[in-house]
């Protein structure tokens, strides 16, 4: 039998895919069940209790419970064993990702010792730097940060003005300059900088010890969420270190810096994830103690609405973040088998997803944003109150949409990475993109579709991805070189782009799970599907029109909008129902009990 042909990165607006070749939580191993509840009980026990105590920064604390998750092995989850770490796959540091996105402040700490602090050490440093502080990040006995925007040069990243100059006897290099918003800072030890060598055009990275001479930091930002997470500016001053401590190559920085953010922003999608589950579990308990006119404010079709939508989002999220995880794991498995290096492999694999890398990003932090405004405003008056467990997620929440990279950026960098691609020939746009151009010359096809379960849907998708290609496609032949100036449109296109990635992969989770349970007893999930489809339709619709009103004219444009209203026609469904249905499932049983490897 011959084996399936991996999918590639952005290949899903061109190829349809089985439901039995994507991986979805309800295919987690008892292993990866028992992390989830591992690392639930860690927040649950080290982190809930003391949130007041981590947000008023109290000495100390933040790097003990720091300590507390190495001991537990949660800080070397993606290390080699052979460097005191698990050693675990890519989907399973996503489930850790994920259980321990329930942990505010807690949960920026950690992502940024696991993630931006770690792993340009583990990825790109040589076997001795490897050696010498692998194993003790891995532990929790040093903690990490990440020295990269300056006051200057934030989405800039590379125009960043701090200097490493190289001695005479070439044994040394001196830092200086200045850094600012580095998480962590407070209490690392190590620090990843990245500096300019002369005149280069680009960064380099180096490794720089908390405790060398000439380094300063200012006191701790006060910021508007995120409070207990240490960020505060740091200064070099003519700080010296080894020449042996530079990272990687000379001038190699900024590749460093950019394939570590692809990995911050698939795991920022999977920590949010954990976020927008624990705030549905506040608002539903809240709406079912909470009364009104003589009953719970549960029982109102308002409430429902907003708490069915929150389900629909996060269910989809999280449907899309661990097909992409598995996807790149994949990757990373083929170029293993190839012959490559694990720590290469893995580069080279999350690289291959870059752009869905950026979809996910932009898609979690919206939908953590979403999850945590409807809080607020099904708690009302109390939301608004520092007592309440919603108030603090709402501040929390923001910063999301910012880390990593904008959301701005990230939706420019989908569009861009996937453009790239097909002009490389690695992804074949052209034919497809050819193919739609031709069907709006020819008559619509009005055959129904099969009594199959979700076969609309499926056909409503295929439609949605010849929007992607009609859009896109015209764009690039009409804008060419002037299109990368075009952000919004860009940023049309990416929205397209995210609706079908997050639809196509709900669909395809439910359509596994019908057939591994039965229709009846996924009935709530089927009512998301179509739900979301439904909607997604009209968003994909609007953004199409704000992208092809910009660029084209006349008679042309007469032709684009009757394609684009082909293409995203949807039957009538009463959504109402739907979310009825939605909601009644999660306030029946008190908190977030969908589909899952830990229900609370």
């Amino acid at each position: 039998m011959e084996d399936k042909k991996a999918i590639k990165g952005g290949e899903f607006i061109i190829r349809e895919m089985a439901c039995e070749d994507i991986f979805t939580p309800e295919d987690y191993t008892e292993e990866q069940r028992m992390i989830a509840q591992t690392c639930l009980d860690f927040i649950r026990q080290n982190v809930d209790p003391h949130l007041d105590r981590i947000d008023a920064l109290e000495e100390g604390l933040m790097p003990s419970i720091v300590e507390q998750a190495g001991e537990l092995g949660m800080l070397g989850m993606s290390v080699p064993t052979e460097l005191n770490g698990m050693g675990v796959d890519f989907p399973t540091s996503m489930i850790a990702t994920e259980y321990l996105g329930r942990g505010h402040s807690f949960s920026v700490a950690y992502g940024a010792h696991t993630g931006i602090g770690t792993l340009p050490i583990l990825y790109y440093g040589s076997e001795e730097q490897k050696q010498k502080y692998i194993p003790k990040l891995a532990t929790g006995e040093w903690k990490a940060a990440y020295c990269l925007t300056e006051p200057s040069a934030g989405s800039d990243a590379n125009s960043g003005k701090t200097t490493a100059k190289l001695s005479a006897d070439g044994k040394t290099y001196t830092i200086n300059g200045q850094k600012m918003w580095i998480t962590n800072a407070g209490f690392a030890n190590l620090f990843t900088v990245f500096a300019k060598i002369e005149d280069d055009d680009n960064l380099t990275g180096f490794i720089v010890e908390a405790d060398r001479d000439g380094i300063t930091l200012n006191p701790e930002e006060k910021k508007m969420g995120i409070k207990g997470s240490s960020t505060r500016q740091v200064f070099f001053n003519n700080v010296e270190i080894p020449a042996e401590n530079l990272l990687g190559e000379r001038n190699q920085g900024f590749k460093i810096a950019l394939n570590i953010l692809n990995i911050g922003r698939i795991k920022l999608a999977a920590g949010v994830l954990g976020g927008s589950k624990e705030v549905i579990n506040h608002t539903v308990r809240y709406a079912n103690e909470r009364e009104q006119f003589g009953r719970p404010i549960s029982k109102y079709g308002a409430i429902r609405h907003k708490i069915a939508e929150q389900a629909i989002r996060t269910f989809a999220l999280e449907s899309a973040t661990y097909r992409a995880a598995a996807n790149i794991d994949e990757a990373i498995a083929a170029l293993v088998a190839g012959g490559m290096d694990k720590q290469k492999a893995t580069l080279k694999g999350i690289e291959e997803f870059a752009a869905e890398c950026a979809m996910l990003k932009v898609v979690g932090s919206e939908v953590l944003d979403y999850c945590v405004d409807e809080a607020v405003q099904i708690y009302g008056g109390m939301g608004f109150s520092a007592e309440s467990p919603v108030e603090r997620a709402y501040r929390d929440s923001r910063i999301n949409r910012i880390f990593e990279g904008t959301n701005e950026i990230n939706r420019l960098l989908t569009v861009d990475m996937i453009l790239k691609r097909a002009m490389k020939g690695e992804l074949d746009l052209m034919g497809p993109t050819m193919a739609v151009a031709n069907e709006l010359m020819s008559i619509p096809d009005f055959e129904d579709p099969s009594d199959e379960l979700f076969a609309e849907e499926k056909k409503y998708i295929k439609n949605f991805k010849k929007t992607l290609m009609m859009v896109a496609g015209t764009a690039a032949q009409k804008l060419m070189m002037q299109l990368s100036k075009e952000q919004e449109i860009l940023m049309n296109v990416a929205d397209i782009a995210n609706d079908i990635y997050t639809a196509e992969s709900l669909l395809l989770r439910v359509e596994k799970m019908i057939k591994a349970k039965g229709e009846d007893a996924c009935n709530v999930y089927i009512a998301m599907t179509k739900t979301f489809i439904f909607d997604a339709a009209d968003r994909i619709n609007k953004s199409g029109k704000d992208a092809l009103m910009a660029f084209v004219e006349g008679d042309e444009m007469r032709m684009m909008l009757m394609g684009l209203k082909r293409f995203t026609k949807v039957a009538p469904f009463n959504t109402k129902e739907a979310r009825q249905l939605i909601a009644t499932t999660l306030i029946e049983e008190g908190d977030y009990c969908l589909s899952d490897a830990v229900n609370m």
